[in-house]
């Protein structure tokens, strides 16, 4: 049975509309997405759930001639702060369906990897936190493309929604009095940048691994990436079913010239030689290769380790630890491993640690504990930072 009696099932646009002008009074809704994307490019959207301080909805995205207008109105509505729990799925969702990107919005497990929640807190487990309440997850896997939805269903999409309302209020409550709403807002102006989903294809190389040494590799990897995004997105089929990143990554180094040398590739389907998309990539490989060496594009290297670089980082990670444990805030929140090598290296590292709220709460001491200004030393019982003065 449904726990929550206001729920309702959406399955027209009629009734959609009635309930984003209801939505639309109150000065936040939560929301998340129900999706597929096991055998597609872009995620199948299935269920839409709201919940409001004083109701839930589902809205039943399958239903036949349903119009999503009066749903993207209300998440372009910028009196309404959308709070979401690990929005940056259901936000590409929207982001892909309606060319927008919600604004205002609320992101709770960024919010409580700022109160002290840990890294990358999972929702059932927040709820469990915040509210005692545990959410039933057995209908986490389930194939929400299928009708009719059962109960059991239902109650666990509208778990997602009307949990969060008490996770919202709890951590905005919590970010105003320990003064970190600035803290957020500065984390959801990334969430909510259109370059944020704005993927190119010809800047899809940037997920994959550089095993290439030489510029032409490098030249050979890009042109293949820009081709599986884009055969991916106009099939709408996950990129690997186009072309798996080993298969890239042999490519790369092999640049077979014809169908026999790709056929011999170990990464390469039997009989894939003689496709259509064989000879796509054959093209894009000759085409790597035709580029005049001054145009190579050049492998991206960072500035070299200094000397003792590494015990520098283990100093920062300490430094890191440190600081996470004093004010309540997850590690990986603050600065990453990454962060932590290229702070090491440079101390005008291009890298969120050493900018906004990261900066006055880690990246001055880190700076000042690399240079031996301040030092840390065990006590007995925790690590602390002092003057070396």
């Amino acid at each position: 049975m449904l726990e929550n009696r206001t729920m309702e099932i959406i399955k027209t646009t009629d009734a959609l509309q009635a309930a984003c002008t209801a939505f639309a009074e109150f000065d936040y809704v939560t929301v998340d997405t129900e999706f597929l994307r096991e055998t597609t490019f872009w995620p199948k959207l299935c269920l839409i759930q709201m919940a409001n301080p004083e109701q839930a909805v589902i809205v039943d995205v399958l239903c036949e001639d349903l119009d999503l207008a009066p749903f993207f109105a209300l998440m372009k509505d910028e009196s309404v702060v959308k709070v979401f729990h690990a929005a940056r799925q259901d936000i590409e969702i929207i982001v892909h369906q309606a060319g927008f990107v919600p604004h205002p919005v609320f992101d709770t497990q960024v919010a409580a990897m700022v109160c002290g929640f840990g890294d990358s807190v999972s929702y059932d487990q927040l709820v469990a936190k915040i509210t005692g309440k545990r959410i039933d997850k057995t209908s986490r896997f389930t194939d929400w493309s299928r009708r009719p939805l059962t109960d059991k269903q239902l109650a666990y999409a509208l778990a997602d929604v009307t949990h969060l309302r008490d996770v919202y209020r709890f951590l905005n409550a919590n970010l105003d009095e320990q003064n970190r709403t600035d803290w957020v807002r500065e984390e959801m102006e990334v969430l909510t940048s259109h370059a944020t989903y704005d993927l190119k294809p010809e800047d899809a190389w940037r997920r994959l691994k550089l095993r290439v040494r030489k510029p032409t590799d490098f030249s050979v990897l890009i042109k293949l990436a820009e081709w599986r995004e884009h055969t991916a997105r106009e099939r709408d089929v996950p990129r690997n079913r186009v072309l798996k990143d080993d298969a890239i990554y042999e490519l790369a180094a092999q640049q077979p010239a014809d169908q026999k040398a790709l056929s011999a590739l170990r990464t390469i389907p039997r009989g894939f030689e003689k496709s259509r998309a064989a000879q796509e990539i054959l093209a894009a490989i000759r085409a790597a290769k035709a580029v005049p060496p001054e145009d190579l594009p050049k492998l991206p290297r960072g500035k070299p380790a200094p000397d003792g670089s590494s015990a520098a980082v283990d100093l920062l990670k300490v430094l890191l630890k440190m600081t996470s444990e004093e004010n309540g805030v997850a590690a990986k929140v603050i600065a990453t491993v990454d962060d932590l090598e290229k702070l090491a290296a440079d101390d005008d590292a291009d890298v969120v640690a050493l900018k906004g709220w990261r900066r006055e709460l880690f990246g001055s001491l880190a700076l000042e504990v690399k240079h031996g200004t301040k030092a840390l030393a065990f006590n007995g019982r925790k690590v602390v930072l002092f003057d070396r003065a």
